[in-house]
């Protein structure tokens, strides 16, 4: 995904452009393009003058339910106090005409708005091509990620990956070793062994990775293994990618990888097994800090896993390093 700082009205039109360019080169029509150019504008002006200024997040997306490009809005001002008012067309807290948030969801194939009072607000747009339903169905999205460049890069070093069975989910977060180019070239290498290989136990191939990255700068790779129906996540990891278990009462659990690097140097790789009988399954790069616990943020194992994503990045990335998070929750199927 791309990042772009909104803290100002003159970046608004930036945010315009970059969403539109986005949509254009994943071929939507000059209709739908101008819808995307839409939604972002009205989503980076409410992050002006909501949240006094913030971050937009654009993307792609693809999962079985649709795909197409995503807006992710990010600010940390005083919050949504009433979500149903500010979705209508019309309301506005601040003296104007108040067609922000409504047109967003209009426009819009699906919303999902994450708020909480002094913590600010996090909104996610997903359009598709094609005219926008009237009345949006919520989506039932059981993962989500957001991967962002170290500020003044122009690729994500980071990559990552999922793979589901019928009982099982497999996720995968790579950090290639740096940042720019040649670590996005480790990174998607590892995404590409791991679907080669993804069938195998988490020690096999977490070492297929290790011997298909060893033309490569190298790699930080964990990856956790969600099985349902024996609840347990397995878990085998490399370097710094880290991950965590969050029960649904809250409660964390670390899950630890090995010293090494995955290309360079690895001793004996092993996995380990964790119970699992529900929550979140999380795995993040190093771009973001670990002093990070949901429960400041009421609810929110109950929203979209891409929100969760976001919410993370934006309260714990570092700003100084690629920083990606990926989100399942216990369901192994859309």
């Amino acid at each position: 995904m791309i990042s772009i700082k909104v803290a100002d009205v003159s970046e608004v039109a930036e945010a315009r452009r970059r969403a539109a360019q986005m949509a254009e080169l994943s071929g939507f029509s000059a209709t739908d393009t101008g819808r995307v150019s839409l939604v972002a504008t009205e989503l980076a002006t409410n992050i002006i003058k909501h949240g006094g200024g913030g971050e937009m997040l654009v993307g792609s997306y693809e999962e079985p339910s649709g795909s197409g490009i995503q807006l992710i809005a990010l600010d940390k001002g005083r919050g949504i106090s009433d979500l149903k008012a500010s979705l209508a067309d019309g309301y506005s807290s601040v003296g104007t005409a108040g067609n922000g948030l409504g047109a967003v969801f209009r426009q819009s194939h699906s919303v999902d708005v994450a708020s909480w009072p002094g913590l600010g607000t996090a909104i996610l747009a997903r359009l598709e091509q094609g005219t926008p339903p009237k009345h949006k169905n919520p989506r039932s999205s059981t993962w989500g990620a957001v991967g962002v460049p170290k500020p003044g890069e122009e690729v994500c070093g980071d990559s990552w990956s999922l793979a589901d069975t019928e009982s099982t989910r497999t996720l995968i977060v790579a950090d290639g070793l740096g940042h720019g180019p040649d670590a996005s070239d480790a990174a998607v290498q590892a995404i590409r062994v791991f679907h080669r290989h993804k069938d195998h136990q988490l020690a096999t191939l977490l070492d297929y990775i290790h011997g298909g990255l060893r033309a490569t700068r190298g790699a930080a790779v964990s990856i956790a293994r969600i099985d349902r129906v024996n609840e347990r996540v397995t878990f085998a990891g490399l370097g710094n990618v880290a991950g965590v278990i969050v029960a649904a009462d809250g409660t964390t659990k670390n899950m630890v990888p090995m010293a090494g690097t995955a290309g360079h140097n690895a001793r004996k790789i092993n996995a380990f097994d964790y119970p699992f009988s529900g929550g979140l399954v999380i795995l993040y790069s190093d771009g973001l800090s670990s002093s990070w616990s949901l429960n400041r943020y009421a609810g929110i194992a109950r929203m979209h896993p891409t929100l969760i994503a976001a919410v993370l990045y934006r309260d714990y990335a570092r700003r100084n390093d690629d920083a990606t998070v990926l989100v399942s929750s216990g369901a192994v199927s859309q």
